[in-house]
């Protein structure tokens, strides 16, 4: 549609004064202080209509395109909202189905604050975006509440997330947007203005009950009172006992009998027969990891000091569920935990509570029974990584170890250091970390045939922000920027005279003027990017890369060969990957490892790649949250109700096993998160198989279990029509020649 032009009169507050409320437009009575234009999005000059309840709301039209647009702007002048906290907008979705929707709020300066809202079907809400730059990090969780609660009578929405900022006492204009609709869609428009802080600090408000749940919403299985846990114990019971079973034919460490049998080596491997990959038992049988993470009693606790008002029921001093009470800090300046508030001080543990409320005092090894108990019945073999470690003294379900390096070494920034920086694997004092770590981890487990493997390290990052172009080769041009205290710098330099010789030719090759040897030395030093016209940049930091993670894996992978031969190292569970570490993890490591947040496997890696480099594979982390069922954060692959998470796991599965290379799959993870964030970093998902009141997801967990069953007929059949006289097995093919030593600091 062309422009439109609307005029609207400026109006008196509607309660209190006017920087508490105040209403500046009305779409169904516009006059002449405001003004609206349509950029492919239509506004009737007259039409109102009835909205839910009766409400008298006005259509607006967001035809389709790239992104139709409502602006609104001052008739005159600009509008001082200096004494005001929010934007407020009385709006509707019309359509059947939850509308994206994004607000940008503009001040005569050219500053902008920008917000996208999901805005659910259902009856007319109040929007309010803060007049800052804000998020869920500020309320010490990952993600905030999303969906309207009632206050003063009315539905109100909160903008979770707001980015940018402006001159609040300068504003020039308000945009509503739809992103790319494929058809018309449609919003009910009323009143529109500014509000005071009041509204804002009610959003928070006794968010979570005694149980840990949050208050403003009812879902199936809620616990109400004390008698509805234990009741559900004796019910649970019974379906497990019924569930273990109907079991496939196992052997002790879960592999499973009646297909080809392998050698038995006594502890686990992998073998390749045929095209496939699989993972053998000690005892010589095949077995497909399925596995769960973080199966632990004792990390969900939350942070409640500074935020208590949020809580709505919090045991007393002397109470007996005061004893769950704790402090701690998590203080950091990793990625994971910039900018987030309410990370140090008081803690308390609504799942330790819980689970006194259901079964009273009980020792930790009754906790761990009824895990594995669960864990099995629904088709789970392997306790993922993160889990409890005594889980080691039952004997009763294969683990793999994580191997936890830490120490003084140089680190190295890419721009994402989520879990912190780059380990420096050209620094001794690396090796000397990664040596007493491996010792360490090791030293009880060397002749465990449980341990399925160890992990070298979790999520490190290889590569740099998303957004960054250079991201595929951060790592190499942040070690360039360093200084010569940095080994890995000495090492790039090295590798780089050693080819060129002198700054003459390496100007020549990567088309710069570098007027001395020594000006690389110089902190800052910035390389050239990426060029078709010098290819010798791509090739010399790729040969780099390459030579970086070669040092890496093979520093972790001798010194575990030492300490424990007869175990496999899982590679490096990848989340942010470059090709050059993938490779070196596939020479070095027995397994690969990837933790793929997608609806696929296939959509998480270019497994045509992977097929090249021949190695068997693990999916270590995915999992499908939703934000029905309490957390606000529905993981970092989402679905939209919880109904959807079982065939999203089935699916995930499903094509998992259409990969030969991959030998496992694990969940992420057993618990859910706490609604205000766990103490780590914030997260506050619902991604668990069970709640935090200790209730398995009935439904979810009948859907996982089915699809677990499922696995062994397949991978029998796989074996049978993959297996070869034993003279044509092929196991571990040996590791490539090594490249050259990396040179000394």
């Amino acid at each position: 549609m062309g422009r439109l032009a609307l005029i609207a009169l400026l109006g008196l507050p509607l309660v209190g004064n006017a920087a508490d409320r105040q209403e500046l437009f009305n779409f169904v009575r516009p006059m002449d202080a405001v003004q609206v234009a349509g950029d492919n999005a239509f506004l009737p000059s007259i039409t109102a209509e009835s909205g839910a309840q009766g409400e008298i709301l006005r259509r607006a039209t967001f035809n389709p395109g790239e992104r139709p647009t409502l602006r609104l702007t001052p008739q005159s002048g600009s509008w001082d909202w200096s004494e005001s906290s929010a934007m407020s907008l009385r709006v509707q979705n019309a359509m059947d189905w939850a509308l994206t929707v994004d607000v940008t709020i503009e001040s005569t300066d050219g500053k902008r604050l920008t917000t996208q809202i999901a805005l659910p079907a259902g009856p007319a809400q109040t929007l309010l975006v803060p007049l800052g730059a804000t998020s869920p990090r500020a309320q010490g969780m990952r993600a905030g509440v999303v969906m309207p609660w009632r206050y003063d009578g009315r539905l109100l929405l909160l903008a979770e997330t707001v980015n940018g900022e402006i001159d609040a006492a300068s504003v020039s204009a308000v945009t509503l947007s739809i992103p790319n609709p494929q058809a018309a869609q449609h919003l009910l428009l009323g009143r529109f203005g500014v509000r005071g802080s009041e509204d804002l600090d009610d959003a928070y408000q006794g968010i979570v009950d005694s149980y840990g749940q949050f208050t403003r919403r009812d879902w199936p299985g809620k616990i109400k009172n004390d008698e509805q846990l234990r009741q559900s114990v004796a019910q649970e019971d019974k379906q497990l006992q019924a569930w273990q079973a109907d079991h496939p034919k196992q052997d002790v460490y879960g592999g499973w009998i009646g297909g080809p049998s392998f050698e038995a080596s006594g502890f686990f491997r992998t073998e390749k027969r045929g095209g496939r990959w699989f993972l053998i038992t000690p005892e010589g049988n095949p077995f497909y990891s399925l596995g769960v993470n973080t199966v632990i009693g004792s990390q969900s606790q939350t942070y409640i000091e500074g935020r208590e008002k949020m809580f709505s029921a919090l045991p007393a001093e002397g109470e007996p569920l005061a004893a769950f009470y704790g402090s701690s800090d998590n203080q950091s300046d990793t990625g994971a935990n910039r900018g987030r508030s309410f990370d140090s001080g008081r803690w308390y543990d609504f799942y330790g509570a819980n689970l006194q409320r259901t079964y009273g005092a009980q020792e930790p090894q009754v906790w761990r029974e009824r895990a594995q108990n669960r864990l099995q019945a629904w088709g789970f073999n392997t306790l993922g990584n993160w889990s409890d470690n005594d889980f080691a003294v039952d004997k009763r379900m294969p683990y793999s170890i994580p191997l936890s390096i830490h120490g003084d070494y140089a680190t190295i920034s890419t721009g994402v250091d989520w879990w912190g920086g780059m380990p420096d694997p050209f620094d001794p004092r690396f090796a000397m970390a990664a040596e007493r770590a491996i010792a360490i981890a090791t030293r009880d487990h060397r002749d465990d045939p449980w341990v399925m493997g160890y992990y070298a390290d979790n999520e490190l990052a290889w590569a740099g922000p998303a957004d960054d172009p250079l991201s595929r080769y951060a790592l190499a041009y942040a070690t360039l920027r360093l200084t010569t205290d940095v080994p890995a710098k000495r090492a790039f330099l090295k590798q780089l005279r050693d080819k060129y010789r002198n700054q003459e030719g390496l100007s020549k090759a990567w088309g710069i003027e570098l007027e001395a040897w020594e000006l690389m030395e110089d902190p800052g030093f910035k390389a050239p990017p990426i060029s078709p016209a010098y290819p010798a940049i791509e090739s010399d930091m790729k040969r780099f890369l390459r030579l970086f993670a070669d040092t890496y894996f093979k520093t972790i992978a001798d010194s575990l060969d030492w300490h424990t031969p007869n175990h496999l190292l899982l590679g490096g569970r990848f989340s942010a990957s470059i090709p050059e570490a993938v490779e070196a993890c596939a020479q070095y490591c027995d397994v690969l490892s990837f933790n793929f947040y997608t609806r696929e496997p296939q959509h998480g890696y270019d497994f045509e790649t992977l097929r090249k480099l021949d190695k068997p594979m693990l999916v270590t982390e995915f999992h499908f949250g939703s934000r029905d069922r309490g957390p606000f954060w529905g993981g970092v692959a989402e679905v939209y109700k919880e109904e959807e998470r079982g065939p999203a796991y089935a699916h995930f599965l499903e094509k998992a096993l259409e990969e030969p290379q991959i030998v496992g799959v694990h969940w992420f993870q057993y618990l859910d998160q706490p609604v205000t964030g766990r103490l780590l970093d914030g997260e506050n998902g619902h991604l668990g198989l069970v709640a935090i009141t200790d209730r398995p997801w009935d439904g979810f967990v009948k859907a996982v279990r089915t699809a677990n069953l499922a696995v062994a007929p397949l991978v029998l059949d796989a074996a049978k029509a993959e297996a070869t006289p034993a003279s044509e097995a092929v196991t571990e093919p040996a590791p490539a020649a090594e490249p050259a030593a990396a040179p000394k600091p």
